[in-house]
C-alpha cells in the first residue's frame, strides 16, 4: 500500500502552520513549529516570496491533502466524486474527508494523530457492525457501530482512555461511550460541524483549472 513517507515535521513547516501529525508532541515544545518556524531548506529562513493564485491554490490543495494523510490520486479521486454527488461540492467533499474511518478513529480520541489511526486500523484493532475493518479508507455511514476489539482493549495504546476521555468533546455527529469505547456514527457532519483550517473554494478553484 501506497504511503507519504516524508517527514511529518517538514511537511508543517513547509504549510507555516501545524497540521498536527504527532499527537500530544504537536503542542509540546518539541514542536517543529515552535523550534524552527519557517520553511525548511539548506539555507535557513529566509524572506517570503510572492505568491501566485495558482501557488495559493496548490499551497491550499497540499495542506489539506496532508493534513487528512492522503495521496494525491486519493486525494483527486475523492474530489471528483464530492463533484458527482451535486449541491455544494465543498462541503461535499469535506463531508467524505471526515467520514472516512481513520479520521473517525482520530476524531473519537482512539488515536491521538490521523497517521497513528490508521496504523491502529490497519493492525485490525477495530470493528464496524461487528465486522473487522482494516482499510482506512472505509467510508462510514450513518448508523455504524465502531468498537475496539475484545482481545485488543487490554493492549498498551488503549490503557487509561476511559479517563483519558471521559470529558473530551467528541463531535456532535458521532456518539462515544467513553466507559465502554464504542461509538456510533449518527449522521454524516454538517457544515457548522466541519471547521478546516484550510481554505476549501481555493482547492476548488485549483481543481476547475
Amino acid at each position: 500500500m501506497a504511503k507519504d513517507i516524508n517527514p511529518k515535521c517538514k511537511q508543517c513547516r513547509r504549510a507555516g502552520e501545524k497540521l498536527y501529525f504527532k499527537g500530544e508532541r504537536c503542542f509540546s515544545p518539541k514542536c517543529a513549529m515552535v523550534k524552527r518556524n519557517y520553511p525548511p531548506g539548506f539555507h535557513g529562513p529566509k524572506g517570503k516570496k510572492r505568491i501566485t493564485d495558482y501557488g495559493q491554490q496548490l499551497s491550499e490543495k497540499q495542506k489539506a491533502k496532508r493534513q487528512y494523510g492522503l495521496l494525491e490520486k486519493q486525494f483527486k479521486l475523492t474530489f471528483e466524486k464530492a463533484l458527482r454527488q451535486g449541491g455544494n461540492t465543498g462541503h461535499n467533499f469535506l463531508k467524505l474527508l471526515e467520514m472516512r474511518f481513520d479520521n473517525v478513529v482520530y476524531r473519537l480520541g482512539l488515536a491521538r494523530s490521523r497517521s497513528e489511526a490508521r496504523q491502529l486500523i490497519n493492525h485490525g484493532h477495530f470493528t464496524v457492525n461487528g465486522q473487522k475493518v482494516n482499510i482506512p479508507s472505509y467510508n462510514t455511514r450513518t448508523g455504524d457501530e465502531i468498537k475496539i476489539k475484545s482481545n485488543k482493549k487490554d493492549i498498551k495504546i488503549f490503557k487509561g482512555l476511559p479517563e483519558k476521555l471521559k470529558n473530551a468533546e467528541t463531535p456532535g455527529w458521532l456518539n462515544f461511550d467513553s466507559k465502554n469505547l464504542d461509538a456510533k456514527v449518527l449522521h454524516g457532519p454538517g457544515k457548522d460541524s466541519i471547521t478546516p483550517n484550510f481554505n476549501m473554494q481555493m482547492i476548488i478553484e485549483y481543481y476547475s483549472r
